[in-house]
C-alpha cells in the first residue's frame, strides 16, 4: 500500500481523526495547542489524506507518552498501527545516548492492550504497578 509519511497535521484533521475513532472531541484551538506541543508526529496520507498518525510528548529527559496512535477506520487491519508504533519506538530509541533509559507510557484504548504488548509494553496493574489512572477536567 503506497503512503506518504509526513510530520504535520492541521487541528481539523486532527479532530476528525479522533471524531473517526469516536474519540472524544474538543475545540480546535485547544487541538492546535496539542499539536503545537507535539514533540515528534508521524503521519500517514494517502492522496494527501490523513489516514494514520501517532504523537508523543517527552520532557526530553526520561518521561515519554505515546498520546495518540489512530488508524482511520477504513484503513485498520492493514498493518499501519505497527508502522506507526515501529517509526515511534525508533523515534524514542534514536533519543537515548549511552547510559540513558527512558519511561514510555500509555494509555490503550480498550481491547488494544495486546497490540501494545507486541511492543514491549506491560500492562497495569502488575506486581511492580498500579493501575494507569486519567481523568478529563472540563470547565
Amino acid at each position: 500500500m503506497g503512503y506518504e509519511i509526513t510530520d504535520y497535521i492541521t487541528p481539523e484533521e486532527y479532530m476528525e481523526m479522533r471524531k473517526l475513532v469516536e474519540w472524544s472531541e474538543f475545540p480546535l484551538e485547544q487541538a492546535a495547542e496539542g499539536i503545537k506541543y507535539t514533540s515528534h508526529l508521524v503521519v500517514f496520507r494517502k492522496d494527501g489524506k490523513v489516514i494514520a498518525l501517532a504523537r508523543v510528548l517527552t520532557d526530553y529527559g526520561y518521561v515519554v507518552y505515546i498520546a495518540d496512535v489512530i488508524v482511520h477506520p477504513d484503513f485498520q487491519g492493514q498493518g499501519l498501527g505497527r508502522a506507526l508504533m515501529n517509526k515511534v519506538m525508533d523515534y524514542i530509541k534514536s533519543q537515548l545516548r549511552p547510559g540513558y533509559k527512558k519511561m514510555v507510557s500509555l494509555m490503550a484504548a480498550q481491547g488494544k492492550e495486546d497490540f501494545y504488548k507486541k511492543f514491549g509494553f506491560v500492562a497495569r496493574p502488575n506486581e511492580m504497578y498500579g493501575c494507569g489512572m486519567c481523568q478529563w477536567i472540563k470547565t
